[in-house]
């Protein structure tokens, strides 16, 4: 507060209240237009207007002393209000100036530093408070902005504004006079667009000037990738398509690469060339996933030596692909109950989209027509469109009693691309029968390599039940029990079926179900085996007589179905469900902002489905790029057999998350999902300097916009501290002097001599 003056005011100390002072006020005037009136008719206008000008007067002399006017002597103050320095400490104020240039915090360091002299002289008027937003007000000086990188995620201009003026950095005792806000605009909010007329208006309510100063330069080089559209999730096999904007400063006429990548495997590549300075060139990538699951997709431009920011050259997003129907491919070497069981029941999933295709007759048989080129089905098999054009489109392909060797029926030639398809991604599934595996006409070829079992010795049809291995009783494929029954019980309530090929398991293979009495080099023979084959994966059943396990569905009153679960559990094991299995690791969130820590959360379940309470759970933290083991976390389940856990901030770019559990020393499987890890978020996306909207926000609010120079303080609009009375104050009457009593005597007594004399009374 400054020091007390002594100052006065004039004032009425008349005792009559405003409504008789009004009325004896239009009284007077009242009394002088009359007195104008009556002498209108004046031919002498010298003498007309001396009797106005002293009624008028005689008017004024009357309201005087019913007023009484007198001084009121008073002491007043002027109050300090303040001003708020807004310094933006947002990460994009860690870009240069210019290129390899010190950093516009730095430059906000330098205009503080120039404003300090004026700033000293002006404090016995104003209070100035520093303060840095990111968005929330904190308070800050010149030394911190240099010593201190700009870390804010998020460019506020609005809230920061309305913080300020609420007073929740400071004081709010004080009247709030200015604000200088020290800003590259670079605005990610609700200014992002620039000022819309509800956000003028509300910075038009702060009702203070607001003078910007520019921090940063325009004409910075850089290529960044500034958006990306699309969507979170995708169908597998079906085409999405991502929208990438590129924008390009200081790249006229320039030609660059924009790459898609997927962990580090190259989807596709763009080129694209900008037109101007500044400018946005839009592409579009259109790919087709052809796995389930959760992948990290990335975006990349190549960084040039000359510019100004590199992290934001790429753009990593997380895609969920699910499944809308499963898309099966059924080729049957000829009718029998065990295909039509199987086919029946396929076409009755509402998740499945069935294409079926079984063999009336092959190049041996009779068919008792005259002319040989008939058909005998309603359409010939077509081999070379479904095995070389159309493969790719399916989840599942099964091949059920079908000798695919056979004279005329050969898929020989597509081998490799099957072989391919699995690897890809795809899924197989190979059932036995007179047709197939050891008793095929011809031995597997390049499709071995695919295949969890090897062609052993021919067929036993000697009838007999499926027996458990060790395996099966925990894997969700031969898991048929419930609540009230046990999988390896369920499987022993099963009847007996006539004979299997005999085949002999490969190394790595999981054998689920087995032989009881048939041995091959002493070994049970596998009924059931599978496995994974590059990222696809494979099932064999070695017997075409599955479909006796359907006979008791429902023995005793009670449905068990448990030929549909099998079936229902192989085909989601194949194309890997997520819900099949007895472990789930999420990614929270998939992805995630620099600097914020990798999050996933598991789910254990034992092989019944219960919650794995107390369980074991161990995560690592996988480079997909490089296959590198970033981090690894340990964990136990809660009683719903759920665990989170943290992963510290890693460098950007795409990870997997792949977790085991164990129950005591019972493994409960393997799980695994993928997160995006960005490198810069959107506060980093663009370098600009929105030069432009800090003038519009000068202009709304009545200040001024100021550019790289440092001006004087005085130049700064600022609101005037306001003035308030610290003393008592004492009135002293002035209309009780005698000579203003003579006066309007003198003045009323002159004109009514003269309106005597002019002959008007």
């Amino acid at each position: 507060m400054e020091r007390a003056i002594d100052t006065w005011k004039i004032v009425s100390l008349s005792p009559l209240p405003l409504w008789a002072l009004v009325l004896l006020g239009i009284t007077t005037v009242g009394g002088i237009v009359l007195a104008v009136l009556s002498v209108r008719r004046e031919l002498s206008a010298r003498r007309r207007w001396t009797l106005w000008l002293l009624r008028a007067f005689a008017g004024v002399t009357a309201m005087f002393f019913l007023l009484e006017p007198g001084l009121r002597k008073l002491q007043v103050a002027r109050i300090k209000s303040r001003v708020a320095v807004l310094v933006d400490r947002s990460a994009s104020m860690g870009f240069p100036v210019e290129s390899k240039g010190q950093t516009r915090s730095a430059q906000a360091a330098d205009v503080l530093d120039g404003l300090a002299p004026d700033i000293e002289a002006l404090r016995d008027r104003y209070t100035f408070e520093t303060y840095g937003f990111d968005p929330e007000l904190s308070p800050v000086s010149a030394g911190t902005l240099r010593s201190q990188p700009a870390r804010g995620g998020r460019t506020d201009l609005l809230a920061a504004l309305r913080a300020a003026a609420t007073g929740q950095g400071g004081s709010t005792a004080r009247k709030l006079s200015g604000v200088i806000l020290l800003s590259d605009g670079a605005d990610n909010a609700e200014l992002a667009a620039g000022l819309s007329p509800r956000t003028k208006a509300a910075i038009e309510e702060l009702g203070v000037p607001i003078s910007t100063f520019a921090m940063g330069r325009s004409g910075l080089k850089d290529l960044a990738i500034e958006t990306v559209k699309v969507d979170e999730f995708a169908f597998v096999r079906n085409s999405i398509t991502a929208e990438v904007e590129v924008r390009g400063r200081g790249f006229k006429g320039q030609s660059t690469k924009v790459v898609l990548r997927r962990e580090g495997t190259t989807v596709a590549t763009r080129d694209i060339r900008f037109e101007g300075d500044d400018d946005v060139q839009t592409v579009t990538f259109t790919f087709t996933p052809d796995q389930t699951g959760r992948f990290v997709y990335t975006l990349a431009v190549p960084v040039f030596p000359e510019e100004a920011v590199a992290d934001n050259n790429t753009r990593s997003f997380a895609l969920k692909v699910i499944r809308d129907r499963v898309r099966v491919l059924l080729v049957a070497g000829r009718p029998s109950w065990d295909e039509r069981f199987l086919r029946g029941l396929l076409r009755q999933d509402p998740n499945v989209e069935l294409i079926s295709f079984y063999i009336l007759r092959n190049q041996a048989d009779q068919t008792g027509a005259t002319n040989d080129e008939r058909e005998l089905s309603l359409i010939p098999f077509p081999m070379r469109e479904i095995f070389q054009e159309k493969l790719d489109t399916f989840d599942v392909v099964i091949f059920q009693n079908f000798g695919y060797s056979e004279p005329g029926l050969s898929i020989s030639s597509f081998e490799s691309g099957l072989a391919n398809y699995v690897k890809n991604g795809g899924a197989l599934l190979l059932i036995g029968g007179d047709r197939s595996f050891s008793e095929a006409p011809g031995r597997f070829g390049m499709l071995a390599d695919a295949l969890p079992v090897e062609v052993a010795l021919p067929a036993d049809v000697q009838p007999f039940k499926a027996r458990l291995t060790p395996e099966g009783q925990r894997h969700p494929v031969t898991a048929l029990g419930g609540a009230s029954q046990s999988s390896e019980a369920a499987w022993a309530s099963l009847p007996p079926i006539p004979g299997a090929n005999l085949t002999r398991g490969r190394s790595g293979a999981t054998v689920l179900l087995e032989h009881p009495f048939a041995t091959v080099d002493g070994r049970a023979a596998p009924l059931l085996a599978l496995w994974d084959y590059g990222r696809g994966r494979t099932l064999t059943l070695t017997t075409d007589g599955s479909w006796y396990w359907a006979f008791p569905a429902h023995a005793g009153g009670a449905p068990s179905r448990y030929y549909e679960r099998f079936w229902s559990n192989a085909l989601r094991w194949l194309v890997r469900d997520p819900d099949l299995t007895t472990l789930q690791v999420v990614a929270d969130p998939p992805s995630v902002e620099p600097g914020k820590p990798v999050a996933v959360v598991i789910t254990a379940r034992l092989p019944d489905y219960q919650p794995a309470a107390d369980a074991q759970v161990k995560v690592d933290l996988i480079s997909a790029d490089d296959g590198r083991v970033v981090g690894t976390k340990s964990g136990a389940t809660n009683a719903d057999g759920v665990v989170r856990i943290e992963f510290a901030p890693p460098a950007p770019g795409p990870y997997r998350l792949v977790g085991r559990a164990s129950k005591g020393e019972k493994s409960l499987g393997e799980g695994q999902d993928a997160v995006a890890v960005r490198a810069v978020g959107t506060e980093l996306a663009d370098a600009h300097v929105g030069t432009d909207l800090l003038a519009e926000i000068a202009k709304a609010s009545g200040g001024k916009a100021f550019g790289q120079s440092v001006p004087r303080l005085s130049e700064v609009p600022l609101l005037e501290p306001p003035l308030v009375e610290v003393g008592r104050a004492k009135d002293q009457p002035i209309w009780d002097r005698w000579y203003w009593l003579v006066a309007m005597v003198s003045i009323i007594g002159l004109e009514w001599a003269l309106r005597r004399r002019f002959g008007y009374i």
